[in-house]
């Protein structure tokens, strides 16, 4: 791997879903969200995506899924809805531009109808609502933005409200969290610990660390693996290895969940797979 691909052979690599993300699996005719489900949950992931899938239809609120089955499925049959973030980390910044422009053209119809357009993973979240109107300048691209939070961001608005999920007691434990760059940059960390703590029984602490370490591609790069690990041993490594095997780990960050499993062994989860096993029975 290191010389053909210049990845650190220390890393594990992502491993193919048997079951990926399929967007049939949410069909509403008239959302009230729309759930953008980014290539790494679609694909290595699914279950994060199935778990906000039913944190919201517990909510009873209609929910589709993001596809390209309008105006830009001509351009790019059969081919889900990415966000750029991933030309653009490597600066092919052409490449990222039509990513956007494709995906902007199948999301603005729900902005424009009023829809909050949900995703899961902060990174490709806070690239709508940053970079594609950078990428995009003009309307379209920033009522798209305008439209777009994160899972957390848009139950915690909405509980705030008054429209609460049905959440049930589940068996007490302590839940540590750690907070994705982006979330942290755009104020979007909060609404993750709130929404948390909502469920009866857990008890909520942010782990105090700054980047993982990973920052998407960098920690795999062989050249970057001993700063980044480096990085990792600042405060979250040690956070994570001194709490019991019982304590859950919440991470939203795709990198930052393989970061921590990488350096401490041990297995976080998303946000929405803590919530959605505090829905108990309720669909």
């Amino acid at each position: 791997m290191t010389r053909v691909l210049g990845i650190a052979p220390q890393r594990t690599l992502p491993r193919w879903s048997r079951r990926p993300w399929r967007d049939e699996e949410l069909g509403a005719a008239s959302p009230d969200v729309v759930l953008f489900v980014d290539t790494f949950t679609r694909w290595f992931e699914p279950e994060n995506a199935r778990a906000a899938a039913r944190v919201l239809e517990a909510g009873e609120w209609a929910v589709a899924a993001a596809t390209a089955a309008g105006a830009s499925a001509t351009a790019a049959p059969g081919r889900p809805l990415c966000c750029g973030r991933t030309y653009l980390s490597g600066g092919m910044l052409d490449e990222a531009r039509e990513e956007a422009r494709r995906t902007v053209a199948e999301l603005v119809p729900h902005a424009r109808a009023g829809a909050a357009i949900l995703g899961l993973e902060p990174s490709c979240v806070y690239t709508l609502r940053d970079e594609v109107p950078a990428l995009l300048p003009g309307e379209e691209a920033a009522l798209v933005a305008e439209s777009a939070m994160l899972l957390e961001e848009f139950l915690d608005r909405e509980w705030a409200a008054g429209r609460e999920l049905p959440l049930a007691a589940v068996p007490a434990r302590r839940v540590l969290v750690h907070g994705h760059c982006h979330q942290k940059a755009f104020g979007g960390a909060g609404a993750t610990l709130r929404m948390l703590a909502r469920v009866p029984g857990l008890d909520v602490t942010p782990i105090e660390s700054s980047c993982c370490g990973m920052a998407g591609p960098f920690g795999y790069h062989a050249e970057h693996y001993d700063v980044s690990m480096r990085m990792g041993e600042l405060a979250l490594f040690p956070a994570v290895r001194g709490a019991p095997s019982e304590v859950v780990i919440v991470a939203d960050g795709t990198s930052c969940r393989a970061q921590i499993a990488d350096g401490t062994g041990r297995r976080a989860v998303h946000s929405a797979v803590v919530l959605a096993e505090g829905l108990g029975n309720a669909r």
